[in-house]
């Protein structure tokens, strides 16, 4: 099986001003930054949660902290997708307790991969509340989870891939929608 890149959804400027954007609405929604906590789900919600915390910083001057989450042992897919799944660390150097948590994720599909991060975050404690940034929202839920603020909502077949490409992780920035093709 091999994937054709059918067209581009997103350049680098566009995921710029689109994460801008998310940033005010992050802030506006939460009642500002006080108390409020990104929390990355590796591997590409990494990067795109410290850039908006940098947004954060720059208009509201206001440090908010940033988490990375390794989701791996809390998803229900684990014994599909080999026998040593690699574990890579989660790191919260602050308490969740009685913070506003928004988790971050490039993608948002069937739902199965925040319903493992939330999982892993009440491990950590209880927040007072956990909202969900995405930066494409491509439809096709399998659980009832909805992001409280997206990018781009993109309508997707289920052979088409949205593949995030960002610099930090992929030495490219764009968004792109792929087919997989027998």
């Amino acid at each position: 099986m091999r994937v054709v890149e059918k067209r581009q959804l997103l350049s680098a400027e566009e995921i710029g001003r689109t994460l801008s954007r998310l940033a005010h609405e992050i802030v506006e929604k939460s009642g500002g930054a006080k108390d409020l906590a990104l929390i990355g789900v590796r591997r590409r919600g990494v990067p795109l949660s410290e850039r908006l915390a940098k947004q954060i910083r720059g208009f509201a001057h206001a440090d908010v902290p940033v988490g990375t989450l390794d989701i791996t042992l809390y998803r229900d897919d684990l014994s599909t997708i080999g026998q040593q799944p690699v574990v890579q660390s989660t790191q919260i150097d602050f308490p969740v307790d009685n913070r506003e948590l928004v988790i971050v994720d490039d993608v948002l599909y069937t739902g199965r991969t925040i319903r493992a991060a939330m999982n892993g975050l009440f491990d950590l404690g209880r927040p007072r509340r956990i909202q969900l940034c995405v930066l494409i929202d491509r439809g096709h839920r399998e659980l009832p989870v909805e992001a409280s603020f997206i990018g781009r909502s993109v309508q997707t077949s289920d052979t088409e891939i949205v593949e995030v490409r960002l610099q930090e992780i992929d030495g490219e920035e764009r968004v792109v929608l792929v087919d997989r093709v027998p």
